[in-house]
């Protein structure tokens, strides 16, 4: 294996030379860089990434955390953080969680061992405790945290309230929301939106919030409960969109019809539900968009320490298709 040494002997310089051209650090005069760059091409060496790291006090890796790889959703935040690291220079590190602590912590140990700049969470489970001793740049991203992280996050609770004003608007009578986990900020707000709108209703009571924890057949198992017990139930506000497949599939199961007989109306606008049948009415969410910003504010605080940054609020948009009346 090639080392810094071979290219140093073979370009006849020193070492301490060869690492100033690698990592453009220091004045090397023209015709010696051309020698050592000539005997780095020759070797065909490579720096280690490690002792780069260590030599610049920076390793140029950005880390997102993701709770469910699976979520179509997550994949669309990846690929915008992905991009703006690609953008500048950074290497992107995909971490699935799958919402366990245990996992969080373990993968938050083996990236400060590499000397990673920063990371995304998207996490509802790490508590400013365990993210006392992290050095690096953190921020969160879709939920909002315990501790005081910076956060990039959606008007969940406004844009759950609008989802169901647009459900009244077309007729629904009786209105049903089947949530997401009772300890994800997201669901959480969007569960308070819904309320807001349906909690002076007559017909109102707790039946008609099922607990349907971002699953698909979660929500499919709950949904198909809570329509023999709420029979009358004509509109269904669903915490997302992979719950929202579920909840269609659990309607045409007990063969109703969707938007005849009940509009379902779901939350964050992935792909999923444009090839759903019928297809879902949803509240989109600008997914690339707040994966970008979480990646340029991440990236500002990395190369900026001292520069103010704020959390940041997007806006959600209806957008109706043939799930609703």
């Amino acid at each position: 294996m090639t080392t810094i040494r071979d290219v140093a002997k073979l370009a006849d310089v020193s070492v301490a030379t060869v690492s100033r051209v690698i990592n453009d650090k220091g004045y090397v005069n023209k015709d010696t860089k051309n020698r050592v760059e000539a005997a780095i091409q020759a070797l065909d060496y490579r720096p280690n990434d490690v002792a780069r790291s260590l030599f610049k006090g920076k390793s140029k890796m950005i880390a997102l955390f993701v709770p469910d790889i699976k979520n179509p959703f997550f994949p669309e935040l990846a690929r915008a953080v992905e991009d703006i690291s690609n953008q500048y220079g950074y290497t992107f590190i995909l971490c699935n969680t799958d919402n366990n602590n245990k996992k969080e912590i373990t993968y938050l140990q083996a990236l400060s061992q590499k000397s990673i700049d920063g990371i995304i969470l998207v996490s509802s489970t790490m508590s400013s405790t365990q993210m006392k001793g992290i050095k690096v740049p953190m921020i969160a991203l879709d939920r909002k945290m315990e501790s005081d992280l910076i956060s990039v996050t959606v008007n969940n609770r406004e844009g759950a309230r609008q989802a169901v004003q647009y459900l009244k608007q077309t007729g629904c009578q009786r209105i049903a929301h089947i949530a997401g986990p009772e300890t994800v900020s997201s669901a959480i707000h969007r569960l308070g939106g819904y309320v807001d709108e349906v909690k002076n209703d007559a017909w109102f009571t707790s039946h008609y919030i099922r607990a349907g924890d971002y699953s698909m057949d979660k929500a499919f198992e709950e949904t198909k409960q809570l329509l023999e017990i709420e029979p009358d139930v004509d509109g269904i506000f669903v915490a997302n969109d992979v719950m929202g497949v579920g909840v269609l599939k659990a309607i045409k199961a007990l063969n109703k019809r969707v938007p005849k007989d009940i509009s379902v109306i779901s939350f964050d606008g992935i792909e999923l539900g444009t090839i759903s049948t019928p297809s879902l009415t949803t509240m989109a969410q600008p997914i690339y968009h707040i994966g970008k910003r979480a990646a340029e504010i991440l990236i500002q605080k990395i190369e900026h320490p001292k520069t103010k940054v704020q959390s940041e609020e997007h806006e959600v948009t209806l957008t109706i298709r043939e799930s609703t009346r």
